[in-house]
């Protein structure tokens, strides 16, 4: 080969060498950008990403393809949710999707002139992020479920469980933004019900195992786990606590007894993921988040483990068993 043809040769190959990162990045940049923020941590959402991701292809939008995602984790920490969202905004965001109610205020705080469609365990008119349900009104939408009635629901399958509980015991994060109506909500479910609570309380990885010794010290008989995004990061932690303490524990999704815990009651996670997947879709398309109502939870799962429940010495209840929805075995 001819040393003018042989440089030419290595060179058209830098030069697409260079191009093809290039024309990626032009590629990438010509996309639509969803951004995503959540208070918990990657590792006890990879699952609920899927349904996420799910919902937007069934509007047209694959990742990588014809749609970017930039995921921020604040792993608890609440304070930084205003920043990773601030974050999202200066990268450009079309729509920018909030796992949670601190992490939709997050968002609100750094932008309120982004599409927002978030994921609220408690009603979102109470914390200002709607108008109404119905008719939400402004540039934020989502999903909710309000949490009196689920409250309640856990409250009497502790008491159907352990029908010998003197004093039930509730695990909260107390930085959450959702924790005092949470609080408000379970403690009118536990007067109707004459059980009295007690309250441990945990936001870092060290208060767990003092929040579970003081809950037995003060002679709690059962346990329910709240819903929030860092406890679900926690699970492993959690229910091994649970059961060194020999402590009867109800936790808020599917994932705990399928990692060994005893029993859950909760919205279905996946199909409220795959939903705000939906919402941010359709958004993208055009349609206004004022004329999507808020979408409200209806589907709710009950699982037991039978292997927990034998190592805690518990039997099931026929009547108990019937309405569960997965019995792990």
């Amino acid at each position: 080969m001819r040393r003018r043809a042989f440089i030419m040769l290595i060179g058209g190959a830098a030069a697409a060498s260079v191009l093809r990162p290039l024309a990626a990045r032009a590629q990438q940049a010509a996309m639509p950008l969803v951004g995503f923020v959540n208070s918990g941590a990657l590792a006890g959402y990879r699952n609920l990403l899927i349904a996420f991701r799910k919902g937007l292809v069934e509007t047209g939008f694959i990742e990588g393809q014809n749609l970017a995602i930039e995921y921020r984790w604040a792993e608890g920490r609440f304070d930084l949710l205003p920043e990773l969202a601030a974050d999202l905004v200066q990268r450009g965001a079309a729509v920018i999707v909030a796992g949670g109610i601190g992490s939709a205020l997050g968002v609100r705080k750094a932008s309120a002139t982004i599409p927002l469609v978030f994921l609220a365990g408690d009603d979102p008119v109470k914390f200002g992020l709607v108008a109404s349900l119905n008719r939400p009104g402004g540039l934020a939408t989502g999903v909710a479920w309000l949490t009196s009635e689920i409250f309640a629901k856990r409250l009497d399958l502790v008491r159907g469980l352990v029908p010998q509980a003197r004093s039930i015991g509730v695990l909260v994060n107390p930085k959450s933004p959702e924790v005092a109506p949470q609080l408000a909500e379970i403690e009118a479910a536990a007067r109707t019900l004459g059980r009295p609570l007690r309250i441990g309380e945990a936001s870092t990885d060290a208060q767990f195992a003092p929040a579970f010794a003081g809950l037995v010290a003060g002679g709690v008989d059962a346990l329910v786990v709240s819903n929030d995004a860092f406890f679900n990061g926690r699970r492993e932690r959690i229910i091994a606590l649970a059961e060194r303490h020999r402590l009867p524990t109800l936790y808020d999704r599917r994932e705990y007894p399928l990692a060994g815990g005893l029993i859950s009651y909760g919205t279905s996670y996946a199909a409220a993921y795959r939903e705000i997947g939906l919402y941010a879709g359709r958004i993208l398309k055009g349609t206004k988040p004022a004329d999507l109502p808020i979408e409200q939870a209806t589907r709710f799962e009950l699982v037991i483990n039978l292997k927990a429940a034998n190592t805690l010495g518990l039997t099931i209840p026929d009547r108990l068993l019937a309405l569960t929805d997965e019995v792990i075995e």
